[in-house]
C-alpha cells in the first residue's frame, strides 16, 4: 500500500504487481520459518536468500548458475542494472518507462522495505518502528514527484500502517483471553464477544486511527506555510486562498547542473516575442537571495493572488528607458516546474492554472502542484535600457534593502573580499565594480568553463573556485554576488535560461542545455540589474560592455512583421515526434500561442462553491449532534399510524424520547428499572414538580399497558406530554447544563452503537458467505474422490 505511491512514477504501473506478488512469497515463507520455528536471525536470513534468489531468476538467470543461484557474473549483472537504472532515471522525465534497470529499483526495493517490515511487525513482534521503512518508502515517491505525493496515495499508506498497528493491538490483546471491553450498547453485561475477541478495545483503535488520518489531512491542507511537504505533489510554493500563503523552496543547483550535463539535448521551452532582438531574452525563473554561508537559498517570501497588472518593478525611475514587449511561451509536456520562465521585469502575465505572484522577486509559483507541462502563457515585460552614467550616478539603496542584499556569513573567508578589493582597485562608483568584477570573471581572470565541477555555492566552494579558476555558472554568479555584498553592492542569483536558438517554425528553442544562473544587482533608480560573469555563455547586456547605448523616451514597441521569423538554423523537435517519444516526455513544446489576459472577472461559481462548502462542512461538524438530535425527536413524536401496532410502537417511542431527553440532562438510563421505577427517578434526579412530573408518570403507565395489558388502552397526548417533559427538565437544569443538552446530548452516542452494529452484522454476513463459499469449495473436491473410492 505504501509503495502504490510510486505508481504515478513509472508507465506502466504493472511492476507494482510483481512486486505485490514477490512480497506475498517472501512473507509467506517467513511465515513457514517461524512455524518451524527458526530462530529469529534465521528466518530473515532465508527471507532474504529467498528475496535474492527471485531477484536473481528475474533479472539476471542468464548470468547465474543453473540460472537461480547467484554468482559473480549474476552480481555483475546485477550492477550493471542498477548502474543503467540510475542513468534512465536521471534522463527520462516522470513517467519513465519501465526498463529493466527501473523495474530492478522498483521491484529490490520494495522486497527491501517489505523483508524489513516483516521482520519488525512479525518476526520480532515490534509492529510501531516498522513505519520507519515505510515513511522511507513513501518519502522516496514524495520527493521523485516534485515535491510531495498526492493525498490519496497517503491516506492508503497510512492505512496500511495503522492496519498493521490494530492487527499487533489484536493479537496482544488476545493473548489475555477475556478482555474487559465495557458495556454493549444494549447496556448488558457481557465484556466479550461471543466469538471471544476484544470489542471496545478494537472500536476505540479503529477510531482513534480514523481520526488520526482525518486530522493529518485537514492539518496539511489548513496550514499553507506546510505545503510542499510528503502530502500533495507541489512545485516548490505552496500557500491556498487569496492574498496570503507562503512559499519556500529548495536550492536548484543541482538540478541546473544535471540540466547541463545531460548528452542530449531537449527542447523544453519555445517563444516568440516582438522584441527587435533576442540577445537579451533571458528568462528568470527564481531568484536566490539568501547567502547563509552552505548555499545560495531561496528564502521563504509572502506570496499573493496574481494580479491583472504587476506592479512596477522595484527602483525603477521614471527617467530610465524602458520598451514594452509581449512575448508568447510554450513549454514541451516534459518540462514540469513549479515556477513560471518569464523576461524580467514582467508587468502582465497571462496564464491559465492556479499560480502566485512572488512580489519580492517578481516570480510566478504553482500553488499545490500546479507546474509548467504543457502550458501556453504570454507575458508583457519592460526591456530596460539604462546608460552608464545613470548606473554610475545611482544614490545608495534603501536601508533595509541594503541591509538584507549585503549580508554575508561570518564564515565567509577572508580572501573573498581581498580579491574583490583587489579587482575593484580603481573603480569610482558601485557601477564601475560591478562591470569590473564582471570583465574579470568573463575573460580578464583567466577562468574557465566546465559544468563538471562540483556544484557547491558554499564559502569552502566560493574559495575554492578563485583559487583553481574552474567551474560553471553557478560558480561565476555565486562568486561574483557574494563579491559584490562584500563591497556593499546589493546582489542576489537568479537562474533561468539563456535566449535559446532559433527553431524551425521560426520560434526560439529553449533547452535543458540553455539552464543558466546570474548575478542581478541593485542599483536606486535602475532596479535589479543583469551582469554575465560567466565566459561563453549567454552575453553581457549593453550597459555592461564599453559602448552603452543612450537612453530615450519609454515606449511601447509596435510588433515587427517578421520580428521573430529568423532564419531557421535547428530543426522543431516537436514537428515529427513519434507516440513513443511523446510517452516518454521527449517531444519538444508546441507552436508558441497568444493568450489573451482574462482580467479580474471575481471568483467562479466552482470557486465559490468550493470555499462555501470549505467553510461549512468543517462549521457543521460541531452541531451535527444537536441536528441529529432534533431529526430523531420529529420522527419520534410524529404521526402514530391508525393500526393498535402503530400506536404501541408510538408509544415505546415517546417513553425512549423522555429516557434520552432525560440522559441528555445527565440522567444516565438504567435499563435494569421497570418503567414505573424508571420515571421516579427520572422525577427524583431531575427535580420535576407538577405537570412535566405528571407527564413522565402518565407516559410510564402508557409504557406499562402496552408491555403487559391483554388489551392496551389507547393513550393520547404522549407528544405533548414528551415536549413538557423536556421543558421542565430544562427549565431545572443550569444555562451551562441546558447549552450542553442541547448542543452535544449524550443520547447521540447512540449513533456510534448503530453504526458499530451495522459494521459488527456486515462483517457477519461476509464472514458467513466466505464460509459457505468455501463448504461448497470442499464438497466440490470430495465429490470426485467419492466417486474413485
Amino acid at each position: 500500500m505504501a509503495a502504490a505511491a510510486m505508481t504515478p512514477l513509472v508507465d506502466p504501473w504493472t511492476w507494482l504487481l510483481q512486486a505485490a506478488f514477490l512480497s506475498a512469497v517472501v512473507s509467506g515463507a517467513g511465515a513457514a520459518a517461524r512455524r518451524v520455528p527458526l530462530a529469529r536471525p534465521l528466518t530473515v536470513a532465508a527471507q532474504a536468500a529467498l528475496s535474492l534468489l527471485i531477484l536473481t531468476l528475474l533479472f539476471v538467470r542468464e548470468d547465474a548458475v543453473l540460472g537461480l543461484v547467484p554468482g559473480p557474473d549474476a552480481v555483475a549483472g546485477f550492477g550493471e542494472l542498477l548502474a543503467t537504472g540510475a542513468q534512465d532515471v536521471s534522463r527520462y522525465a516522470i513517467p519513465a518507462p519501465a526498463t529493466d534497470g527501473i523495474k530492478l529499483m522498483l521491484i529490490g526495493g520494495v522486497l527491501l522495505i517489505g523483508l524489513a517490515v516483516d521482520a519488525l511487525a512479525v518476526t520480532y513482534r515490534s509492529a510501531a518502528p516498522a513505519g520507519l521503512p515505510l515513511l522511507a518508502l513513501f518519502s522516496v515517491a514524495a520527493g521523485l514527484s516534485g515535491g510531495g505525493a498526492g493525498w490519496w496515495w497517503f491516506l492508503l499508506a497510512a492505512s496500511g500502517y495503522l492496519a498493521l498497528l490494530l492487527a499487533e493491538s489484536r493479537d496482544r490483546l488476545s493473548r489475555w483471553g477475556r478482555v474487559l471491553g465495557g458495556a454493549p450498547p444494549s447496556g448488558g453485561a457481557g465484556f466479550v464477544r461471543e466469538d471471544g475477541t476484544a470489542h471496545s478495545p478494537m472500536r476505540t483503535g479503529r477510531r482513534i486511527g480514523a481520526a488520526a488520518l482525518g486530522v493529518a489531512l485537514v492539518v496539511h491542507w489548513s496550514l499553507p506555510a506546510l505545503g510542499g511537504g510528503l502530502i500533495g505533489q507541489g512545485g516548490g510554493g505552496s500557500g491556498t486562498g487569496p492574498g496570503g500563503g507562503t512559499i519556500n523552496a529548495v536550492n536548484p543547483v543541482v538540478t541546473l547542473q544535471d540540466s547541463l550535463n545531460q548528452p542530449e539535448s531537449r527542447e523544453w521551452l519555445k517563444y516568440k516575442t516582438d522584441a527587435k532582438s533576442t540577445g537579451d531574452m533571458y528568462l528568470r525563473i527564481m531568484a536566490l537571495d539568501r547567502f547563509d554561508g552552505g548555499a545560495w537559498k531561496f528564502s521563504v517570501r509572502k506570496i499573493t493572488d496574481v494580479p491583472a497588472e504587476l506592479p512596477r518593478p522595484e527602483g525603477l525611475a521614471d527617467e530610465v528607458a524602458t520598451t514594452e514587449i509581449r512575448t508568447n511561451i510554450s513549454a514541451a509536456g516534459a518540462y514540469r516546474q513549479g515556477w513560471l520562465p518569464m523576461p524580467y521585469p514582467a508587468s502582465e502575465v497571462a496564464v491559465e492554472g492556479r499560480w502566485r505572484f512572488d512580489p519580492a522577486r517578481r516570480t510566478i509559483v504553482g500553488d499545490r502542484g500546479q507546474t509548467t507541462g504543457g502550458l501556453q502563457y504570454s507575458v508583457t515585460s519592460l526591456q530596460v535600457r539604462p546608460t552608464a552614467r545613470q548606473l554610475a550616478e545611482a544614490p545608495k539603496a534603501p536601508a533595509p534593502l541594503l541591509e538584507e542584499y549585503t549580508e554575508v556569513p561570518g564564515t565567509l573567508p577572508a580572501d573573498v573580499r581581498s580579491t574583490a578589493l583587489r579587482v575593484t582597485r580603481g573603480a569610482a562608483n558601485d557601477y564601475e565594480r560591478a562591470v569590473a568584477l564582471q570583465d574579470w570573471f568573463a575573460s580578464d581572470g583567466g577562468f574557465t568553463y566546465d559544468t563538471q565541477v562540483d556544484s557547491g555555492g558554499g564559502v569552502r566552494a566560493i574559495s575554492r573556485f578563485l583559487k583553481n579558476k574552474e567551474g560553471f555558472c553557478v560558480h561565476f554568479s555565486f562568486s561574483m554576488a557574494a563579491m559584490a555584498r562584500t563591497l556593499g553592492i546589493p546582489a542576489r542569483v537568479a537562474v533561468g535560461f539563456t535566449p535559446g536558438s532559433p527553431a524551425a517554425d521560426g520560434a526560439m528553442s529553449v533547452s535543458n542545455q540553455d539552464a543558466h544562473a546570474w548575478p542581478e544587482l541593485y542599483f536606486e533608480g535602475v532596479g535589479w540589474t543583469r551582469f554575465e560573469p560567466t565566459p561563453t555563455r549567454g552575453n553581457a547586456p549593453g550597459y555592461a560592455r564599453a559602448a552603452t547605448p543612450s537612453g530615450g523616451p519609454s515606449s511601447p514597441a509596435e510588433p515587427e512583421a517578421g520580428a521573430s521569423e529568423e532564419v531557421p538554423v535547428a530543426p522543431s523537435r516537436s514537428a515529427d515526434c513519434s507516440s513513443q517519444e511523446r510517452r516518454l516526455g521527449e517531444c519538444g513544446a508546441t507552436a508558441p500561442q497568444d493568450v489573451p489576459a482574462t482580467g479580474d472577472e471575481g471568483p467562479t461559481l466552482a470557486s465559490v462553491l468550493m470555499w462555501t462548502g470549505g467553510i461549512a462542512l468543517p462549521a457543521a461538524v460541531p452541531v451535527l449532534p444537536m441536528l441529529w438530535r432534533a431529526r430523531l425527536r420529529r420522527l419520534r413524536l410524529g404521526a402514530g399510524g391508525r393500526t393498535a401496532e402503530d400506536a404501541a410502537a408510538r408509544t415505546l417511542l415517546v417513553w425512549q424520547e423522555i429516557t434520552d431527553t432525560a440522559w441528555d440532562h445527565g440522567i444516565v438510563p438504567d435499563g435494569s428499572l421497570s418503567p414505573r421505577k424508571a420515571a421516579a427517578r427520572i422525577v427524583r434526579l431531575g427535580r420535576l414538580e407538577g405537570a412535566p412530573a405528571d407527564s413522565v408518570h402518565r407516559v410510564a403507565r402508557a409504557v406499562e399497558q402496552v408491555l403487559y395489558a391483554p388489551r392496551p388502552a389507547s393513550a393520547t397526548g404522549l407528544a405533548e406530554d414528551a415536549g413538557r417533559v423536556r421543558a421542565g427538565l430544562r427549565e431545572r437544569a443550569g444555562r451551562v447544563e441546558s447549552i450542553r443538552a442541547l448542543l452535544l446530548p449524550r443520547s447521540s452516542v447512540r449513533v456510534v452503537w448503530a453504526c458499530s452494529q451495522r459494521w459488527t452484522a456486515v462483517a457477519g454476513r461476509v464472514a458467513a458467505a466466505h464460509r459457505r463459499l468455501l463448504d461448497r469449495a470442499a464438497a466440490q473436491l470430495r465429490r470426485p474422490l467419492r466417486q474413485r473410492g
